[in-house]
Protein backbone atom coordinates (compact mmCIF):
# COMPACT_ATOMS: atom_id res chain seq x y z
CA UNK A 1 0.00 0.00 0.00
CA UNK A 2 2.86 2.41 0.83
CA UNK A 3 4.36 2.10 -2.67
CA UNK A 4 0.97 2.70 -4.32
CA UNK A 5 0.14 5.79 -2.29
CA UNK A 6 3.61 7.19 -2.99
CA UNK A 7 2.79 7.16 -6.72
CA UNK A 8 1.20 10.61 -6.27
CA UNK A 9 4.57 11.91 -5.07
CA UNK A 10 5.94 11.73 -8.62
CA UNK A 11 3.72 14.44 -10.09
CA UNK A 12 2.92 17.16 -7.52
CA UNK A 13 2.60 19.96 -10.10
CA UNK A 14 0.22 17.93 -12.31
CA UNK A 15 -1.74 16.80 -9.26
CA UNK A 16 -2.10 20.37 -8.03
CA UNK A 17 -3.49 21.77 -11.28
CA UNK A 18 -5.63 18.73 -12.18
CA UNK A 19 -7.36 17.73 -8.96
CA UNK A 20 -10.47 19.58 -7.78
CA UNK A 21 -10.67 21.74 -4.70
CA UNK A 22 -13.48 21.33 -2.16
CA UNK A 23 -16.73 23.24 -1.60
CA UNK A 24 -16.59 26.22 0.75
CA UNK A 25 -19.85 25.02 2.34
CA UNK A 26 -18.09 21.82 3.41
CA UNK A 27 -15.58 23.73 5.52
CA UNK A 28 -18.33 25.92 6.91
CA UNK A 29 -20.17 22.80 8.06
CA UNK A 30 -16.96 21.36 9.51
CA UNK A 31 -16.33 24.46 11.61
CA UNK A 32 -19.97 24.72 12.68
CA UNK A 33 -19.89 21.09 13.83
CA UNK A 34 -16.64 21.78 15.71
CA UNK A 35 -18.18 24.78 17.45
CA UNK A 36 -15.51 27.18 16.20
CA UNK A 37 -15.32 30.48 18.05
CA UNK A 38 -14.07 33.72 16.39
CA UNK A 39 -11.71 34.50 19.27
CA UNK A 40 -10.02 31.09 19.43
CA UNK A 41 -7.88 29.51 16.71
CA UNK A 42 -8.52 25.82 16.23
CA UNK A 43 -5.57 23.45 16.02
CA UNK A 44 -5.88 20.82 13.27
CA UNK A 45 -3.96 17.74 12.24
CA UNK A 46 -4.31 17.10 8.50
CA UNK A 47 -3.57 13.59 7.25
CA UNK A 48 -2.29 13.32 3.68
CA UNK A 49 -2.53 16.95 2.54
CA UNK A 50 -1.00 16.26 -0.88
CA UNK A 51 -0.56 19.64 -2.57
CA UNK A 52 -2.72 21.49 -0.07
CA UNK A 53 -6.16 21.63 -1.68
CA UNK A 54 -7.89 21.33 1.70
CA UNK A 55 -4.97 22.86 3.61
CA UNK A 56 -5.59 26.22 1.94
CA UNK A 57 -9.24 26.21 3.02
CA UNK A 58 -8.29 25.40 6.62
CA UNK A 59 -5.64 28.13 6.76
CA UNK A 60 -8.00 30.69 5.21
CA UNK A 61 -10.31 30.08 8.16
CA UNK A 62 -7.62 30.87 10.72
CA UNK A 63 -6.88 27.25 11.66
CA UNK A 64 -3.38 26.22 12.77
CA UNK A 65 -2.47 23.14 10.71
CA UNK A 66 0.02 20.34 11.31
CA UNK A 67 0.12 18.46 8.00
CA UNK A 68 1.44 14.89 7.91
CA UNK A 69 2.49 13.99 4.35
CA UNK A 70 4.24 10.73 3.42
CA UNK A 71 5.56 11.90 0.02
CA UNK A 72 8.86 13.84 0.19
CA UNK A 73 8.22 15.74 -3.05
CA UNK A 74 4.67 16.55 -1.99
CA UNK A 75 5.93 17.75 1.39
CA UNK A 76 8.46 20.03 -0.34
CA UNK A 77 5.77 21.30 -2.71
CA UNK A 78 3.48 22.04 0.24
CA UNK A 79 6.21 23.99 2.06
CA UNK A 80 6.93 26.06 -1.06
CA UNK A 81 3.26 26.71 -1.75
CA UNK A 82 2.66 28.02 1.76
CA UNK A 83 6.12 29.46 2.41
CA UNK A 84 4.66 32.63 3.92
CA UNK A 85 2.17 30.85 6.15
CA UNK A 86 3.41 30.61 9.78
CA UNK A 87 0.36 28.60 10.89
CA UNK A 88 1.39 25.55 8.83
CA UNK A 89 3.83 22.86 9.99
CA UNK A 90 4.59 20.06 7.50
CA UNK A 91 5.82 16.69 8.78
CA UNK A 92 7.21 14.36 6.12
CA UNK A 93 6.25 10.89 7.28
CA UNK A 94 3.25 8.57 7.27
CA UNK A 95 0.43 9.07 9.75
CA UNK A 96 1.10 5.55 11.00
CA UNK A 97 4.72 6.42 11.85
CA UNK A 98 4.25 10.03 12.96
CA UNK A 99 5.14 10.79 16.57
CA UNK A 100 2.19 12.97 17.54
CA UNK A 101 1.14 14.32 20.93
CA UNK A 102 -1.94 12.80 22.55
CA UNK A 103 -5.11 14.88 22.98
CA UNK A 104 -3.48 17.88 21.27
CA UNK A 105 -5.79 18.72 18.36
CA UNK A 106 -9.26 20.21 18.03
CA UNK A 107 -9.65 18.72 14.56
CA UNK A 108 -8.30 15.75 12.63
CA UNK A 109 -9.01 16.24 8.93
CA UNK A 110 -8.20 14.13 5.89
CA UNK A 111 -9.25 14.98 2.33
CA UNK A 112 -9.25 12.18 -0.25
CA UNK A 113 -6.41 10.45 1.60
CA UNK A 114 -7.73 8.61 4.67
CA UNK A 115 -8.38 5.39 2.73
CA UNK A 116 -4.61 5.03 2.33
CA UNK A 117 -4.07 4.83 6.09
CA UNK A 118 -3.78 1.35 7.63
CA UNK A 119 -7.28 0.35 8.86
CA UNK A 120 -5.70 -1.07 12.02
CA UNK A 121 -4.35 2.40 12.87
CA UNK A 122 -6.54 5.10 11.35
CA UNK A 123 -9.47 5.25 13.74
CA UNK A 124 -7.70 4.67 17.06
CA UNK A 125 -4.77 6.99 16.38
CA UNK A 126 -7.11 9.73 15.14
CA UNK A 127 -9.09 9.32 18.34
CA UNK A 128 -5.95 9.42 20.50
CA UNK A 129 -4.59 12.70 19.12
CA UNK A 130 -7.90 14.55 19.50
CA UNK A 131 -8.69 16.44 22.66
CA UNK A 132 -11.92 15.38 24.43
CA UNK A 133 -14.76 16.79 22.36
CA UNK A 134 -12.48 17.16 19.32
CA UNK A 135 -13.76 16.45 15.82
CA UNK A 136 -12.76 14.02 13.08
CA UNK A 137 -13.65 15.10 9.53
CA UNK A 138 -13.11 12.72 6.59
CA UNK A 139 -13.58 14.29 3.14
CA UNK A 140 -14.00 12.01 0.12
CA UNK A 141 -14.35 12.54 -3.61
CA UNK A 142 -17.05 10.26 -5.02
CA UNK A 143 -17.65 9.92 -8.74
CA UNK A 144 -21.35 9.21 -9.27
CA UNK A 145 -23.62 7.94 -12.01
CA UNK A 146 -25.20 10.90 -13.80
CA UNK A 147 -26.29 11.98 -17.28
CA UNK A 148 -24.00 14.98 -16.76
CA UNK A 149 -21.13 12.90 -18.16
CA UNK A 150 -22.95 12.42 -21.51
CA UNK A 151 -21.97 8.74 -21.45
CA UNK A 152 -18.22 9.44 -21.47
CA UNK A 153 -17.18 6.96 -18.79
CA UNK A 154 -18.42 3.88 -20.63
CA UNK A 155 -16.05 4.21 -23.62
CA UNK A 156 -13.38 5.57 -21.28
CA UNK A 157 -13.54 2.36 -19.24
CA UNK A 158 -13.20 0.26 -22.41
CA UNK A 159 -10.17 2.28 -23.47
CA UNK A 160 -8.48 1.99 -20.08
CA UNK A 161 -9.05 -1.78 -20.02
CA UNK A 162 -7.35 -1.99 -23.41
CA UNK A 163 -4.22 -0.50 -21.84
CA UNK A 164 -4.59 -2.06 -18.38
CA UNK A 165 -6.30 -5.43 -18.94
CA UNK A 166 -8.15 -6.85 -15.96
CA UNK A 167 -8.47 -3.56 -14.09
CA UNK A 168 -11.47 -3.62 -11.77
CA UNK A 169 -14.31 -1.21 -12.53
CA UNK A 170 -17.11 -0.61 -10.08
CA UNK A 171 -20.48 0.76 -11.12
CA UNK A 172 -20.57 4.30 -9.70
CA UNK A 173 -23.15 5.04 -7.00
CA UNK A 174 -25.97 7.55 -7.19
CA UNK A 175 -26.04 11.04 -5.74
CA UNK A 176 -27.04 9.62 -2.34
CA UNK A 177 -23.65 7.87 -2.06
CA UNK A 178 -22.62 6.58 1.36
CA UNK A 179 -18.85 6.03 1.38
CA UNK A 180 -17.27 2.98 2.96
CA UNK A 181 -15.23 5.04 5.38
CA UNK A 182 -18.41 6.53 6.82
CA UNK A 183 -19.72 3.03 7.51
CA UNK A 184 -16.39 2.09 9.13
CA UNK A 185 -16.52 5.21 11.27
CA UNK A 186 -20.11 4.53 12.30
CA UNK A 187 -19.39 0.99 13.48
CA UNK A 188 -15.91 1.46 14.99
CA UNK A 189 -17.56 2.42 18.28
CA UNK A 190 -15.04 4.93 19.62
CA UNK A 191 -16.63 8.16 18.34
CA UNK A 192 -19.94 9.89 19.04
CA UNK A 193 -22.37 11.99 16.97
CA UNK A 194 -21.40 10.36 13.66
CA UNK A 195 -22.99 12.16 10.71
CA UNK A 196 -22.62 12.45 6.93
CA UNK A 197 -22.92 15.51 4.67
CA UNK A 198 -22.98 15.50 0.86
CA UNK A 199 -22.10 18.24 -1.66
CA UNK A 200 -22.63 17.99 -5.41
CA UNK A 201 -19.40 19.18 -7.04
CA UNK A 202 -19.28 18.35 -10.78
CA UNK A 203 -16.02 19.22 -12.54
CA UNK A 204 -15.76 20.05 -16.25
CA UNK A 205 -12.45 19.54 -18.05
CA UNK A 206 -11.01 20.54 -21.40
CA UNK A 207 -9.13 17.86 -23.32
CA UNK A 208 -5.78 19.03 -21.91
CA UNK A 209 -7.15 19.27 -18.39
CA UNK A 210 -8.59 15.76 -18.52
CA UNK A 211 -5.25 14.48 -19.84
CA UNK A 212 -3.57 15.97 -16.75
CA UNK A 213 -6.23 14.48 -14.48
CA UNK A 214 -5.56 11.05 -16.01
CA UNK A 215 -1.83 11.48 -15.46
CA UNK A 216 -2.47 12.28 -11.79
CA UNK A 217 -4.16 8.95 -11.02
CA UNK A 218 -2.21 6.22 -9.25
CA UNK A 219 -3.04 3.62 -11.92
CA UNK A 220 -1.52 5.82 -14.60
CA UNK A 221 1.57 6.50 -12.51
CA UNK A 222 2.08 2.74 -12.08
CA UNK A 223 2.41 2.30 -15.87
CA UNK A 224 5.57 2.63 -17.91
CA UNK A 225 5.82 6.28 -19.04
CA UNK A 226 5.53 5.53 -22.78
CA UNK A 227 2.54 3.25 -22.23
CA UNK A 228 0.88 5.82 -19.96
CA UNK A 229 1.30 8.60 -22.53
CA UNK A 230 -0.08 6.35 -25.30
CA UNK A 231 -3.20 5.80 -23.17
CA UNK A 232 -3.49 9.52 -22.39
CA UNK A 233 -3.23 10.31 -26.11
CA UNK A 234 -6.11 7.94 -26.92
CA UNK A 235 -8.24 9.38 -24.13
CA UNK A 236 -7.53 12.90 -25.44
CA UNK A 237 -8.54 11.81 -28.92
CA UNK A 238 -11.79 10.38 -27.54
CA UNK A 239 -12.61 13.65 -25.74
CA UNK A 240 -11.89 15.69 -28.86
CA UNK A 241 -13.58 13.40 -31.38
CA UNK A 242 -16.72 12.36 -29.51
CA UNK A 243 -17.27 15.03 -26.84
CA UNK A 244 -16.28 18.29 -28.49
CA UNK A 245 -13.17 18.83 -26.40
CA UNK A 246 -14.91 18.94 -23.01
CA UNK A 247 -16.16 16.36 -20.50
CA UNK A 248 -17.82 16.56 -17.12
CA UNK A 249 -16.96 14.35 -14.19
CA UNK A 250 -20.04 14.14 -11.93
CA UNK A 251 -18.93 14.23 -8.31
CA UNK A 252 -20.35 14.27 -4.82
CA UNK A 253 -17.99 15.32 -2.05
CA UNK A 254 -18.83 13.73 1.27
CA UNK A 255 -17.90 14.85 4.76
CA UNK A 256 -18.02 12.20 7.49
CA UNK A 257 -18.05 13.82 10.92
CA UNK A 258 -17.64 12.42 14.41
CA UNK A 259 -16.69 13.63 17.86
CA UNK A 260 -14.41 12.25 20.56
CA UNK A 261 -16.40 11.73 23.72
CA UNK A 262 -15.58 14.14 26.51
Amino acid sequence: MTEERLSFDKVPEIYDRARPSYPAALFGDLLDYAGAQPNRALRALEIGPGTGKATASLLERGIEVTAVEIGPQLARFLRRKFADEPRLDVINTSFEEADLPKEAYDLVVSATAFHWVDPAVRWQKSHDVLRPGGVLGIIETNQIKSDADRGFFGPLHDLIQKHRPGEQWEEPPGEDVTPRLYEELRVCGIFADVTLRRYRWDQTYSTAQYADLTRSFGGTQAMEPAAAEAMVAEISDLVEREYGGSVTRPLVMTLSLARKRR
